[in-house]
């Protein structure tokens, strides 16, 4: 039965030949021959096979580099296209490595590193279109070319990582500057306004104190009293509302000077006879006299 008979896998052509001459490509399923005279002399497999290689070349900016590259493969289902792939070649593989090769070789010196990166899918499209054009004369189909990777040096993967790292840290250190930049201008912008809101408050005391101090000299004067003794009492009162402030205060710093209840009168003949010279003065000039309560002690109390 094998002299007569003999079977072909499915995805599998069996090459048939004659006293050593080709005869015909046989399918799949049970095939005869003449025996003695027709032999089966191989079977090619139709099945899609894949290449895997790898390539060292240099980059446009002196980069050495490893290109992993992988090539699916496959025998044409046409007679003529076994036949030839049966025939014409020995080693498909090392042909197909060659093409891809000089592909490779002729592209990648044309590019640094990054556009390496960037255009590994068109070099691919290179490597599949040129094989399928040579590999076509052979029986072969090129099914898909891929470029898996393309790996530097570990030197030069290192020093891009650092890089990149610097890069980034100078985009951090620039975000943080303009970051501390706002918080410089919002917080001047806000101690503006604090300012401001202070003046106009110590402004409006300034006047609550003036009118209060107006009001206070109308009652006395009501009551018949001294007008001048009235104001060295209430500038006496300023004082002493100044010294127990700052013996209050927890969070400023306290100056002490000598001080004693003689020196409170002292300080009360001071203002009296300041008002007496003031009220001479005026009276020299023609003018009419008039009390003025001392600044420094409504300025002391704060």
């Amino acid at each position: 039965m094998p002299l007569f008979f003999f079977t072909v896998e499915q995805q599998e052509r069996a090459i048939v030949e004659r006293f050593g001459k080709f005869v015909r490509v046989a399918g799949p399923g049970l095939q005869t021959k003449t025996p003695f005279i027709e032999r089966v002399a191989g079977r090619m497999s139709l099945q899609v096979e894949q290449l895997n290689s790898q390539i060292e070349t240099k980059t446009k900016d002196n980069v050495f580099v490893q290109v992993k590259l992988a090539v699916q493969y496959k025998v044409g289902m046409g007679e003529q296209q076994v036949q030839d792939a049966y025939y014409k070649l020995d080693d498909p593989e090392v042909q197909m490595q060659s093409y891809a090769f000089d592909v490779v070789r002729s592209h990648i010196p044309s590019m640094d590193l990054d556009e390496a990166y960037a255009d590994a899918d068109t070099i691919a499209m290179h490597i599949q279109e040129t094989l399928h054009a040579q590999m076509g004369e052979y029986g072969y189909e090129i099914v898909k070319a891929l470029i898996t990777n393309i790996e530097p040096d570990q030197r030069v993967k290192d020093a891009m990582n650092n890089i990149n790292a610097a890069q980034r840290n100078q985009v951090a250190a620039s975000a943080q500057g303009d970051a501390q930049k706002t918080l410089a201008v919002k917080k001047a912008e806000g101690e503006k306004e604090t300012m401001r809101l202070q003046g106009e408050g110590v402004a409006a005391e300034r006047m609550a104190i003036a009118q209060g101090l107006h009001e206070s000299l109308d009652v006395i004067a009501q009551h018949g009293l001294d007008l001048k003794e009235a104001m060295a009492l209430v500038a006496l009162t300023q004082y002493t509302d100044m010294i127990r402030a700052l013996g209050e205060a927890s969070n400023t710093n306290t100056v002490l000077l000598p001080h004693s209840p003689s020196s409170v009168g002292d300080i009360m003949s001071q203002i009296r006879d300041g008002i007496l010279i003031a009220d001479a003065a005026s009276r020299e000039t023609g003018a009419r006299p008039r009390a003025i309560p001392p600044a420094g002690g409504a300025a002391a109390s704060r």
